[in-house]
């Protein structure tokens, strides 16, 4: 037996999200100051499962909540 164990599915999944005009111009500005912060344009598309990553890695309830959700299953 390996010591790395099998790939987890790495196959990206398409998922379609319509926002309000307000998000749609912050996210714009978003884009924006980032392309003026590390000098390489980010379309917004790319910058948005980042935001979510980092969003759901920093909610501290929500890991509680998974990782009690696991230890029932």
């Amino acid at each position: 037996m390996l010591k790395l164990d099998k790939l987890p599915d790495r196959t990206p999944v398409k998922i379609s999200i319509t926002v309000m005009p307000d998000l749609a111009h912050t996210l714009a500005d978003y884009a924006a100051i980032y392309a003026r912060t590390y000098g390489e344009k980010a379309e917004v598309p790319d910058l948005i499962p980042a935001m979510l990553e980092s969003f759901l890695a920093s909610d501290r309830a929500f890991a509680k909540a998974r990782k009690e959700q696991a230890g029932e299953g």
